[in-house]
């Protein structure tokens, strides 16, 4: 006997339905993925192809579909597919909602604009489809609780795309500050130099047939076309994203959370510089985090530790016993004023990731959770939001961890969640 629909069912329903879309109780219809998992392309901009190119080449992956709102970049995907599996039989769309409409599809990968990652999130959730989705893991700060509560209701697989956690470098300096050899952290430095680039002026305009300019803009608040602000720039743009900073936040910030994952935020002071021209994301930030047992500091420059200065992004962890500097792919420990690489006497203890991409797909399969969990991915990427937040405000913030939500600041709470407009408020937020 079908289930009754519920809250969040109807919502969904009624979305579809002004549609003309179908509507499907997805609530256990989903069967145990087979050897083969198909899987559906979300957003095919540069990263969307690196999706497309990283899962075509897996031989447990049939890739089914590929989805964008500019039908040109999506038919591009399929032309790219194509080269890779010439017999393809899979289906161009530019609504991602016909794609979570189709039960033989068991994940799919999003690498939309950081403003629509969290609603189709939920919707795949929501569909019995697990996710692989890009880097911020959502928009807003609250929108990642949402996507955690979803996640808690459905069971379905999550991963984060920060590719660079897969890399053994990553895993090597866990283990070694996780093995005590450098005391006890006090202070960890982060940072990524680098500013947005300077875009003079929005040239206002029709949108071009082949781009659904409003299903672009989706949650976001209403603008007129301009192709200044669209596809990869919209990054500058604080009502899509939040710049360099939130585009890099989480690759360099997941070693901290691996390492020694902080806990008990207490405050938050940032500031920084806008970007020139009619970008608005921050030109440079430095921000300030308090949490229970460790300072952490984030700097648009590199700090003045050893080491740093050759490194456009870095971490550097204080250590009561020692120093490690590390970026992508390297690392530098310094003890007693020895400095080497490595310290062959502590144990490989944390077991290497087939690839980030393969791990998803064995998580599928297993029906276990992969190494960027949502969870984990939520408590990273929180800081970041928060910073931005008291960026945009000039003031520091006080954090209540328990709560989620800032101490005596009405104008900053406002902040954590943007409301969505009401046309593509999908998920009834």
């Amino acid at each position: 006997m079908r289930n009754p629909i519920n809250r969040r069912d109807f919502v969904r329903y009624s979305a579809l339905s002004a549609l003309g879309l179908q509507f499907l109780p997805f609530q256990g219809l989903r069967a145990a993925p087979l050897d083969r998992v198909r899987v559906a392309h979300i957003g095919m901009g540069g990263m969307g192809l690196n999706h497309l190119n990283w899962f075509a080449n897996l031989p447990e992956v049939e890739v089914v579909a590929v989805c964008d709102v500019d039908e040109d970049r999506a038919n591009e995907a399929l032309l790219q597919l194509k080269k890779i599996h010439s017999n393809t039989t899979a289906q161009v769309y530019t609504d991602f909602r016909h794609v979570l409409d189709r039960q033989d599809i068991d994940a799919v990968t999003i690498a939309t604009p950081d403003h629509w990652h969290a609603q189709i999130t939920i919707l795949a959730f929501q569909a019995g489809k697990d996710v692989y989705s890009e880097k911020p893991l959502s928009y807003a700060q609250r929108e990642g609780r949402l996507m955690l509560d979803a996640q808690n209701e459905t069971k379905q697989v999550f991963q984060l795309g920060n590719q660079i956690h897969a890399g053994d470098n990553y895993h090597r300096v866990a283990e070694i500050i996780k093995s005590g050899v450098l005391g006890k952290i006090k202070k960890v430095r982060l940072w990524k130099s680098g500013e947005p680039p300077i875009i003079p002026s929005l040239t206002y305009q029709t949108p071009p047939s082949n781009l659904n300019w409003d299903m672009w803009l989706g949650p976001a608040p209403f603008s007129e076309y301009a192709p200044e602000k669209c596809h990869f720039n919209y990054r500058y743009f604080m009502a899509y994203s939040g710049g360099v900073f939130q585009d890099f936040w989480c690759h360099i910030a997941d070693i901290v959370w691996w390492s020694i994952e902080p806990t008990g935020l207490k405050s938050i002071k940032a500031h920084g510089e806008v970007s020139e021209g009619v970008g608005d994301t921050p030109k440079w930030i430095d921000a300030d985090f308090k949490f229970k047992n460790l300072d952490l500091y984030w700097t648009s420059f590199p700090p003045g530790v050893p080491g740093a200065a050759a490194k456009s992004i870095g971490a550097y962890f204080e250590g009561s016993k020692g120093t490690l500097l590390c970026d992508y792919s390297s690392r530098e420990i310094r003890i007693d004023g020895k400095v080497m690489e490595d310290i062959p006497e502590i144990p490989k203890t944390i077991i290497r990731s087939p690839g980030h991409q393969q791990n998803f797909i064995d998580a599928v399969k297993a029906r276990t959770q992969p190494e960027s969990y949502l969870e984990y991915a939520r408590n990273m990427t929180m800081p970041m939001h928060l910073a931005l937040i008291s960026f945009q405000l000039k003031e520091e913030l006080n954090w209540n961890a328990k709560t989620e939500q800032f101490l005596n600041n009405d104008a900053a709470n406002q902040l954590l969640f943007r409301p969505y407009r009401e046309k593509w408020n999908l998920i009834g937020a």
